[in-house]
């Protein structure tokens, strides 16, 4: 079995695509690999075919002007890969945005909390600049809720610019915890009825310290805990909750997952800033494109990482190289050097970005006790 076709198979499993439209994705997929920048004259150089240069440019062009693309179905692709909804998970809410030119290029990111990178689901592109609107973030919770339902979510993580009573109060009423820093110069209410900044709560302490409120606080209408923690730098950790929980500063440390994401979908992995796709349905099309490339290179990496050479962990604590960026070198390597026209080797790229990570072989094949067998036949 060719490694195209492979592909085009499990990805029709999800895709409402004639053969053209796969085959055309499959091919930028794996030319991707190979020159790592997301910049559509690259990719049609790097696309092994017998079309000339300019056709293969114009293919592309017409695929990211005219694809439908049917983003639940991208979801459930994503959510399968990785068989989210076997467990519980935190979500992640964030934003990227960088300018190409006089045009603001800024994508609304909510995604799954997953061993040191987090996995994008669906994604918004904002017709603006700064920040997402309650609104907006509500609307992509409730797609997703729609999609996943809510009772696998274990709680929600965001960043300061990610508040608003809305949105706080939508959260509650749908039973989501939350935990989101805030600024330090936000106005609450004391237990003496006083209006002062939560800044005043944890000022006195010392670097490196902590404090966990024992008592909920009125914060705008919401009634929420707080927690403060100074950083090595003298600013001020601060983290409201609608939850009292014993660990809230490693709950919300979980959020850095997604600015791994975004630097792995930039310097660090695949240029997506390099684009010259400007129109918002396209580039919310280019983001899901590069997203199912993300999702392969971070289980390949972890499947060598555990089974076939682990990476070293430097003194740091962190390891060598992410595993993202571990599965991406072997790929693209595999890519280069043609080993993929080895049947095992196909075999195990496929199976590699089919299966979940706890259903891969120590030899990279899909074949653990608890495998679906029905769904990975239908490909192979």
């Amino acid at each position: 079995m060719e490694l195209n076709d492979g592909l085009s198979r499990i990805l029709k499993l999800h895709l409402n695509w004639n053969k053209s439209r796969l085959d055309c994705f499959v091919e930028m997929l794996l030319a991707l690999f190979r020159v790592r920048h997301f910049n559509l004259a690259l990719l049609a150089n790097a696309m092994i075919s017998d079309a000339t240069l300019e056709s293969r440019y114009r293919r592309l062009q017409r695929f990211f002007s005219e694809v439908h693309i049917n983003y639940d179905a991208v979801a459930y692709l994503i959510v399968s890969m990785f068989n989210f909804l076997e467990n519980s998970f935190y979500l992640t809410l964030d934003r990227t945005n960088w300018k190409f030119g006089k045009k603001n290029i800024n994508i609304l990111t909510l995604a799954i909390v997953y061993r040191g990178a987090a996995i994008p689901v669906y994604w918004l592109i904002l017709n603006k600049r700064g920040n997402s609107n309650q609104h907006e973030r509500i609307a992509l919770m409730k797609r997703f809720i729609q999609q996943f339902k809510r009772e696998k979510i274990l709680g929600i993580l965001a960043d300061r610019e990610f508040i608003g009573q809305n949105w706080l109060a939508w959260l509650s009423a749908k039973n989501i915890p939350y935990w989101i820093r805030i600024k330090k110069n936000m106005n609450m209410i004391t237990k003496k009825g006083n209006c002062v900044h939560v800044r005043k709560l944890f000022d006195n302490l010392s670097i490196g310290k902590s404090r966990i409120l024992k008592s909920t606080r009125i914060l705008g209408k919401q009634s929420i805990w707080l927690s403060g923690m100074k950083l090595e730098n003298n600013e001020l950790l601060i983290i409201i909750s609608n939850q009292n929980s014993d660990n809230p500063f490693d709950i919300y440390g979980l959020r850095w997952e997604i600015e791994t994401l975004f630097q792995s979908l930039k310097g660090r992995g695949f240029h997506m800033e390099d684009t010259r796709l400007v129109k918002y349905f396209r580039i919310k099309k280019f983001f899901m494109f590069l997203t199912i490339a993300f999702c392969w290179s971070l289980k390949t990496g972890e499947w060598k990482h555990k089974w076939i050479k682990p990476l070293k962990i430097k003194k740091h604590g962190r390891l060598e190289k992410s595993l993202f960026r571990y599965g991406l070198d072997y790929i693209g390597e595999t890519l280069y050097s043609n080993k993929q026209s080895n049947l095992k080797i196909t075999l195990r790229l496929l199976f590699l970005f089919l299966c979940p990570p706890t259903w891969i072989a120590n030899d990279g094949s899909g074949i653990q006790e608890n495998t679906n067998n029905s769904y990975y036949d239908s490909v192979t």
